[in-house]
């Protein structure tokens, strides 16, 4: 396999040890796909002598960024709601007016995949451009099978069309299309339990995920949508607490979840459960700017907990417009109080933590994936510090 020793450089590990897992003077061997070194720069082995050298120039090297939130793959824009809320009409009474989700619904569903692909590019284009390999993308506004299949296979397609790793989540149970007004359960056994077995099946589906609010699904709803992911052996995460406080957290960590998302109005139950359960409390500073929100994620709670704290972009038409990883960062520490170091955490280790992929990606080690980011920066806090400007010198996918 190839090989390439990487030298001069500031490297940011994101270990559990010393702030930033920071080391100085060392070189990374990477061999293939993999990190096979991580030494002093003065104890590389004779074996690798010969190996081709690339300086770094004293840069900052990060594992590479992991967005494990977002809705990229949809059709149209919701431009006109965003002046609405401008104009004082909530994030609920724009849902029950048939705005939100459903809006998106219509323009979802007259796209075509090759429309949903060209759509969704640019977006994960952006986020790539800010050192991401890793990105979450899910399904949840098709609301029927035929269309949130269709949303994971424009997924799909767009992991083989950038060079980045795409996890997919089942998310039918996202929202309630006019089609099944006031029939939940209905719409739960005719379309999310069916379609997650064809998803399944299909191999398009990496997770699946729910969204538990009064405006969408009920815990024990959201329950059914779970015990049918177990069964299928998919793993679980969910939105939850958002806009009220209905126990979802709760359910999905005793539920085994990898994460449970937004949490602003998350209990002290529900935070002792996911830190009972190992579950990752994925922070979305953009919906809470775009949304006016004033209540805050339990930050304090979650650390006096042990709860992994992961930060994501949650980017999608409605919500949260936002492509940008470095900017959720800055929000991160700006509107929830997170650290620089925190922020960061949130995007690399804690991420690949919500995704499931720990053991593959988050840290810069030995035996993990060589996907890193190369930053024109003298400390890692710049990363959060800065708006609107993006350092990335590039990103490095193997040898």
């Amino acid at each position: 396999m190839p090989r390439k020793l990487l030298t001069n450089l500031h490297l940011a590990t994101m270990r559990e040890r010393s702030p930033y897992g920071l080391l100085d003077g060392h070189a990374i061997g990477i061999e293939g796909n993999r990190i096979a070194l991580v030494v002093p720069e003065g104890d590389i082995p004779t074996d690798w002598a010969d190996v081709e050298r690339e300086d770094l120039g004293g840069r900052l090297v990060t594992p590479a960024l992991v967005d494990c939130h977002t809705h990229l793959v949809h059709g149209g824009n919701r431009a006109r709601e965003f002046e609405m809320r401008l104009e004082g009409a909530s994030y609920e009474e724009i849902a029950r007016a048939g705005g939100g989700i459903v809006s998106t619904m219509a323009a979802t569903r007259d796209a075509s995949e090759d429309d949903l692909v060209e759509a969704a590019l640019p977006r994960l284009d952006a986020i790539m451009a800010e050192g991401v390999a890793t990105v979450e993308i899910k399904s949840g506004y098709g609301l029927s099978v035929e269309h949130e299949v269709k949303m994971l296979r424009a997924a799909r397609r767009l992991g083989s069309m950038r060079p980045v790793r795409v996890v997919t989540s089942w998310l039918a149970a996202h929202a309630l299309p006019p089609e099944y007004k006031g029939r939940h359960d209905a719409y739960i056994d005719d379309v999310v339990l069916p379609g997650m077995d064809a998803a399944k099946a299909e191999g398009l589906a990496d997770a699946v995920d729910g969204f538990c609010e009064g405006i969408a699904f009920s815990p024990d709803q959201i329950g059914r949508v779970f015990d049918h992911a177990h069964a299928l052996g998919l793993r679980v995460k969910l939105h939850a607490e958002q806009l009220s406080n209905l126990g979802g957290a709760k359910l999905a960590a005793e539920h085994g979840a990898l994460s449970a998302d937004h949490l602003e109005y998350l209990d002290d139950d529900g935070v002792a459960a996911m830190a009972a359960n190992g579950t990752v409390a994925v922070l979305l500073p953009g919906a809470f700017y775009t949304l006016g929100e004033t209540t805050a994620p339990p930050v304090q709670t979650f650390r006096d907990r042990g709860v992994a704290i992961a930060v994501a972009t949650d980017c999608n038409p409605g919500s949260s417009p936002l492509a940008s990883p470095l900017l959720a960062m800055n929000m991160a520490c700006t509107l929830f109080r997170l650290t620089p170091e925190e922020a960061l955490a949130g995007v690399t280790r804690s991420a690949a933590r919500a995704l499931g992929l720990a053991e593959q990606i988050g840290t810069v080690e030995p035996g993990k994936a060589a996907e890193l980011a190369v930053w024109n920066v003298a400390e890692p806090a710049e990363l959060a510090y800065r708006i609107g400007f993006n350092p990335l010198h590039k990103r490095i996918m193997g040898a």
